[in-house]
């Protein structure tokens, strides 16, 4: 498994609280959830490509409808 870096962020605390609720929705960690949301904004600004970085987490199960 690939390594992964830990960083301090700092966010808003309406923000934060509207993360925690959309990742407790598709059953995902916060991290996780932070995670998905980049991963999914830099492949579709084609600024990495499917494979890179760690592997994907299957998206909510709204979403594969």
């Amino acid at each position: 498994m690939a390594q992964r870096k830990a960083f301090l962020l700092r966010m808003d605390p309406a923000l934060l609280d509207a993360l925690e609720k959309w990742a407790a929705d598709d059953l995902r960690s916060l991290n996780g959830q932070i995670e998905w949301i980049l991963r999914r904004a830099l492949l579709e600004r084609k600024r990495i490509k499917g494979e890179d970085g760690p592997p994907r987490e299957q998206p909510p199960a709204h979403e594969r409808e």
